[in-house]
């Protein structure tokens, strides 16, 4: 089944909105992105907020054949 990208959660919040959007990533983003980057062969730029971290999380699955959750 393919996820149409306009079809979004109601619950989940677009990271601009997020209260603590502006604080560096975690470690866990950190660790995600440096995996999901070396398999689309790209590189992640460094002081990442949560919400930067988030977009490209997002971006970089779209990319990769790793699926969330799998």
């Amino acid at each position: 089944m393919t996820e149409n990208p306009a079809q979004k959660d109601p619950a989940q919040k677009d990271s601009a909105e997020w209260t603590t959007g502006d604080e560096p990533m975690t470690a866990a983003q950190e660790s995600y992105l440096g995996t999901l980057a070396r398999e689309a062969g790209e590189n992640v730029p460094d002081h990442l907020t949560k919400a930067q971290a988030s977009e490209l999380i997002d971006q970089l699955q779209g990319r990769s054949d790793r699926l969330m959750g799998s």
